[in-house]
């Protein structure tokens, strides 16, 4: 069978690179997975513990609120200890942006038509100049300018990417480029169709999201149809998944989004059955032990667990390690693909997560040695 599948295939639209401190973002970069403190940021020390899980997780950028002056005080304690860009999130206040520049965002979340006149704007400009700061026009159905409401009458596609185009138009006219963009709306149509109009207009990375989403089920479901759609027809370059839960399971949403569609292959890929009246073992509990004894694993891997053989072996072959139940609590262990031993069943749970670390370490070996520093990055 030919390797390739053209019915796989994704084309990315074509966008502009820039810089969110380390991280690219556009282009044919990997499409970045961020998510968003809710520590008080003023708090250091929990909001570089909160970091931390989410830079274990996975995040590659991570957005930071920065309401008031004792919270930018506070952020360059917080970037010094970040591994990963920070995005100060700025609303109204242009001082906070200042702020938030000089103590060491990579980049600042903005609206500049919101944060007073045009000379506020060129100062923020400025300082993100200054610094090497990019910056990230947030629109949103739920904030959108009265004159656009009045104009449309209610949020509409329409209005949002004017929005966008207006505060695109604001940094442009002061010689800065270094900007994305994200129209987000509660409404999967809304949101759809605004990012859809957007990227026909303009050719600077897109930043996706389905905001205010809801809990970690709901959310899950909504953010994933709304942000897989856009990725499918290629739109995006960086994500958030807004959900009403902590944000490193943002950051695991996100990257099982990618991962469903073949953009990101980080940690393991889990292909398992439903569990019917034929398991073998009880495949639900097994499959949430696994997930969890498995986070820390940042190399791709797949790993096919199913109850029985109707559709085990034929899955196990597609999988790099597989899992079958048997009868007599024995079940068969699948290699690349190939049958190669038995486990009982008091011994599984172990087994497979010391098959799945040795395969790991097996890729992370061969990747070294063809000097990749990261196997997950290497894969992408």
């Amino acid at each position: 069978m030919s390797s390739i599948r053209p019915w796989r295939t994704i084309e990315r639209r074509k966008s502009r690179q820039i810089m969110v401190g380390k991280v690219p973002v556009g282009g044919d970069a990997p499409i970045t997975v961020q998510t968003m403190t809710n520590t008080p940021t003023s708090d250091a020390g929990a909001t570089i513990d909160q970091i931390r899980r989410c830079e274990e997780a996975g995040a590659d950028i991570i957005r930071v609120s920065c309401p008031d002056v004792e919270s930018t005080a506070a952020f360059r304690e917080i970037a010094r200890a970040a591994r990963v860009p920070l995005v100060a999130d700025i609303h109204f206040h242009y001082k906070r942006a200042l702020e938030a520049a000089d103590a060491g965002a990579a980049c600042l979340r903005i609206n500049p038509g919101n944060i007073g006149s045009n000379d506020r704007v060129a100062e923020v400009v400025r300082a993100a100049k200054a610094n090497g700061c990019a910056i990230r026009i947030g629109v949103n159905a739920g904030s959108l300018e009265k004159d656009l409401l009045e104009k449309y009458g209610e949020p509409c596609p329409e209005a949002l990417v004017e929005s966008a185009l207006d505060h695109i138009k604001l940094l442009q006219d002061h010689d800065f480029h270094e900007y994305k963009v994200a129209v987000k709306a509660s409404d999967v149509f809304l949101a759809v169709a605004a990012y859809m109009g957007l990227a026909e207009a303009v050719d600077c990375p897109l930043h996706l999201g389905i905001t205010e989403a809801g809990g970690l089920i709901g959310g899950t479901v909504k953010s994933s149809i709304g942000i897989g759609n856009l990725l499918w027809a290629g739109i995006g370059d960086t994500l958030r998944v807004s959900l009403s839960a902590e944000p490193e399971e943002e950051v695991r949403v996100g990257f099982e989004i990618l991962k469903s569609l073949g953009l990101r292959t980080r940690g393991v890929r889990v292909v398992s059955c439903p569990s019917c009246a034929r398991q073998g073992f009880d495949v639900i509990r097994t499959v949430e032990a696994l997930e969890k004894r498995l986070t820390h694993i940042k190399t791709p891997i797949s790993l096919s667990v199913l109850g029985c053989v109707v559709n085990g072996p034929g899955e196990a072959r597609e999988t790099d390690i597989g899992l079958t139940g048997g009868g007599n609590g024995k079940h068969m262990v699948y290699l690349s693909g190939v049958t190669d031993h038995h486990v009982e069943s008091a011994a599984m749970l172990d087994h497979i997560v010391s098959l799945v670390e040795a395969k790991a370490a097996e890729i992370e070996e061969a990747m070294s040695d063809a000097g990749h520093a990261d196997p997950a990055v290497a894969a992408e």
